[in-house]
């Protein structure tokens, strides 16, 4: 019978034998759980590294993007993947500038939320629309939306997560595509901010500020999203 020492190296040159690297968190998962990391895996394999609507220059620049707002340097592989998968140098570029400029958007909300009535000739919703462009360099906008949709929702600033859902409608995002994006900052950003990241675009869908498809039309007249408190006052009011 193999040793204690003997099955968490197993466990952990299965990991390493897959990805060709290992992180610190790995080792421990091993050491705790056999089940707890093969879940753990699946759920990294089918979030980071399954092809689904983006290809992996696209997907890859949103990990950039995001890992880069929220000051994960571990996750250096990212960096080698988006080479892989056709990223240049000045794509990279374009992925540090545009997350310094989301990273510095919470200004729009700012002017939006206290000095708009002084600046009735600067347009906000246009102003970052426009400067989001411009920051996109050349990377095509169906890309650097949703990777700016993304930094917002790992930062938690939600209010431009909004605009951002926005622009993603006018420009004809693919929701789906959109939603990859979202979910790629679910690890570095947390998932409670994935969870708030759902409910501003669920609210959007239901004020009629986006126009959605079928699929996400049903999802936004789904009721009882709101959590166990809700549940509880839903609970609650049936029994009076």
């Amino acid at each position: 019978m193999a040793s204690d020492d003997q099955v968490l190296i197993a466990r952990v040159r299965a990991v390493k034998d897959k990805r060709g690297y290992l992180l610190p968190h790995h080792g421990l998962l091993a050491a705790m759980s056999e089940t707890m990391l093969a879940h753990y895996d699946a759920l990294y394999t089918a979030l980071a590294l399954e092809r689904k609507q983006l290809d992996d220059r696209a997907r890859e620049f949103v990990w950039l993007c995001v890992l880069i707002a929220t000051d994960e340097a571990i996750a250096s592989h990212h960096i080698a993947r988006f080479r892989q998968g056709g990223g240049t140098a000045d794509e990279i570029a374009a992925a540090i500038r545009l997350t310094a400029w989301a990273v510095g958007a919470p200004a729009y909300t700012f002017i939006a939320e206290h000095w708009a009535r002084h600046l009735p000739d600067v347009p906000i919703a246009d102003r970052y629309r426009a400067d989001l462009a411009v920051n996109a360099g050349d990377m095509a906008l169906r890309i650097a939306v949703p990777a700016v949709a993304a930094v917002h929702a790992a930062r938690g600033d939600f209010t431009l997560l909004a605009r951002a859902i926005a622009v993603a409608y006018v420009i004809g995002v693919p929701e789906l595509e959109l939603a990859e994006a979202l979910t790629i900052m679910m690890f570095p950003g947390s998932v409670p901010r994935f969870v708030e990241a759902a409910r501003v675009w669920l609210d959007l869908i239901r004020a009629g500020t986006v126009q959605p498809s079928p699929a996400f039309a049903a999802w936004a007249r789904l009721q009882g999203q709101g959590g166990f408190d809700e549940a509880v006052q839903r609970a609650g009011s049936v029994a009076q």
